[in-house]
């Protein structure tokens, strides 16, 4: 059986650009929101742009859950981007408080006032992964302080700090990405990203063997 990406269509986010880029370094990709779809893929990935509890909902009212769990707990690589990263926290303070995945324990939280937001537009990472532990590292060739484009209001805040992989400056250090095992998340939007943003793709299509 050939190996595909399933991107997850839950009713928000680019969907077209993430397919489109994968498929540009090489991936083939599947657009769904079925779960023998989830069972099947060699890798998930979760875009999203928009509201945290508004994806919350999506994702409950669709029942895929339980199957990105499952695929997740199989050790499937996975991608969260922008929002896709977000709700795999604990909770949101989006429209008050708001649950998430609760995949990786810590809090979504606004940028202070005083900043504009959203955080729009190109900015730099600071890498913080250890590449020697990584069977698959999605910044692997990527040179520290690279830029990519953000769009966001909000940003994620581990409990574990082990988990971060990335950081960058808007008025404070946010995380900008994390890893735990077979699961990375980006802040930013790789598809959007030029050159460097499709070498995160590549290298993530690499770490399915």
């Amino acid at each position: 059986m050939d190996k595909f990406i399933a991107v997850v269509d839950y009713g928000l986010g680019n969907l077209r650009s993430v397919s489109k880029a994968l498929e540009g370094v090489g991936a083939k990709v599947s657009i769904t929101n079925q779960t023998q779809d989830l069972a099947r893929a060699s890798a998930i990935v979760l875009p999203g742009v928009g509201a945290f509890q508004r994806a919350m909902e999506n994702l409950t009212q669709l029942n895929i859950i339980p199957a990105i769990l499952t695929a997740i707990k199989q050790g499937k690589p996975f991608l969260g981007i922008c929002l896709g990263l977000q709700v795999l926290f604990s909770q949101s303070e989006e429209h008050g408080q708001c649950k998430g995945l609760g995949i990786i324990p810590g809090k979504v939280k606004k940028f202070a006032p005083g900043v504009k937001i959203p955080h729009m537009g190109w900015n730099n990472i600071k890498l913080k992964i250890k590449n020697e532990k990584l069977k698959m590292n999605l910044f692997e060739n990527i040179p520290d302080n690279s830029y990519f484009y953000f769009v966001h209001s909000y940003y994620v805040e581990p409990k574990d700090k082990s988990v971060i992989a990335a950081t960058t400056e808007y008025a404070r250090d946010f995380v900008s990405a994390v890893n735990k095992d077979n699961i990375w998340g980006v802040q930013f939007h790789p598809e959007k990203s030029e050159k460097l943003g499709l070498k995160i793709l590549e290298n993530f299509c690499h770490g399915l063997g």
